[in-house]
């Protein structure tokens, strides 16, 4: 009987080291596939759309959906700041657009500005220290990589620091999709907009509270307290939506949950990492079932080769239901974008996953606005013109192979 025991015991451990290790094995196998196969590759061109204005409430908001379009406008911001200058990323890159970035913000310092950063040291680990290295009138939050201390089991603390934001004096505001760096300039199909009016203070707002929040409890510069005069102002029309993990909150999904559980003509809807859990995925396929258009564009094959395998899981379930799935061809597409019904959109930072409608700090602006709906409807079709449709034939006549490795990849969903 206790050999029999411990050939069981030995069989569990041999089956669950497989079910747990063998996914991981096919994870790196595939990223070091995918990196030696991109090796020397570059991006073709890619159809954009011009920087479009529009009024919504008591300003204005302007699309960009090609980085140096973006980048230029900021630049012109940080340039003619005269009081403050919030400026957050993920990712700056050490490169030549990273420098610019850098000088416009040391020179808007020395010139007496107030310039205030906050940067994500993990995203940034292949950034050379002498780029990271800021002047003394810099305020510069470099948000940990890893900000749990003690705490580790406390999954609150957590999050990357995912977002995206610019805001200049009170009178601009940039937030979207749009990492920094030369790559990103002309490679990436990304979306962003340019806010202003009153929605600049909750910008702000959302600055502000970040670095509160995360800011070293000391005395240096860099370690105080931002503390704004904002008005109480709010735009009806325009509302920040943003994930907090060490509060735990997270609103983005609920929002996207509710706009669709609305929807009556069409739910379009652009992901660059798409890995939904399935009540994201239930309330896609019940809008298709009731008449809707949904359509979801996607890249073809995004700079996380991984991410793309997971997601496919979730294919058979929308093809069925009639939910058209667009693979956006010869760039990465990065845009976090969505309008439903011609009236409704959300531009923002958030991805369709789990790392970042349940993990990291992030943020999205809903718009309530038939002109901006308009103006991302007229973004979508000009990418739409760039993808392949993926049709339901096509998908269940896949190679026995790709079925194994998505099978195989599925344990990870829940890391993703």
């Amino acid at each position: 009987m206790a050999w029999g025991d411990e050939q069981l015991s030995t069989i569990i451990r041999r089956t669950l080291a497989a079910v747990f290790v063998t996914p991981f094995a096919v994870a790196i196998g595939l990223t070091l596939f995918d990196s030696y196969r991109r090796r020397g590759k570059r991006p073709k061109p890619f159809p954009t759309t011009p920087p479009r204005t529009v009024s919504v409430g008591q300003g204005e908001v302007t699309t960009y959906t090609f980085g140096n379009d973006l980048y230029d406008d900021m630049l012109a911001a940080i340039e003619s700041a005269e009081r403050q200058v919030l400026f957050e990323t993920y990712i700056w890159k050490g490169d030549e657009v990273g420098q610019r970035f850098k000088d416009a913000l040391v020179a808007a310092a020395d010139r007496g500005v107030e310039v205030y950063c906050i940067y994500d040291s993990f995203a940034n680990l292949v950034v050379s220290p002498g780029f990271k290295s800021f002047p003394d009138n810099l305020k510069v939050l470099k948000y940990p990589v890893y900000a749990a201390g003690w705490r580790f089991f406390d999954l609150r603390r957590y999050g990357r620091d995912h977002r995206k934001i610019l805001v200049v004096d009170d009178t601009v505001g940039f937030v979207g999709g749009y990492n920094v760096g030369s790559a990103y300039a002309t490679e990436w199909r990304d979306t962003h907009i340019g806010i202003t009016g009153p929605g600049v203070w909750d910008l702000k707002r959302a600055f502000a509270d970040f670095w509160n929040l995360n800011r070293r409890k000391r005395f240096g510069p860099s370690e105080r307290p931002l503390l704004l005069e904002t008005a109480s102002t709010w735009e009806p029309q325009m509302r920040f939506h943003r994930n907090v993990p060490r509060l735990m909150v997270f609103p983005i999904r609920g929002m996207y949950l509710e706009a669709m559980d609305r929807a009556s003509k069409n739910i379009w809807m652009t992901c660059a990492y798409f890995i939904p859990d399935q009540d994201f995925v239930d309330a896609m396929v019940k809008a298709a079932r009731r008449g809707v258009d949904v359509r979801v564009l996607l890249p073809l094959k995004s700079n996380h080769v991984v991410a793309d395998w997971i997601s496919r899981g979730y294919f058979a379930q929308l093809l069925d239901a009639g939910v058209r799935i667009m693979r956006y061809r010869d760039a990465m597409v990065h845009a976090k974008t969505a309008t439903i019904d011609g009236s409704w959109s959300t531009v923002g930072t958030a991805n369709v996953d789990r790392l970042s409608l349940s993990g990291n700090y992030e943020i999205n602006v809903e718009v309530i606005d038939s002109s901006l709906a308009e103006a991302l409807e007229e973004i979508f079709v000009v990418d739409e013109g760039n993808c392949l449709e993926l049709t339901l034939d096509e998908w269940q006549a896949r190679d026995l192979h790709r079925k194994f490795t998505e099978s195989v990849l599925w344990p990870l969903r829940p890391l993703l």
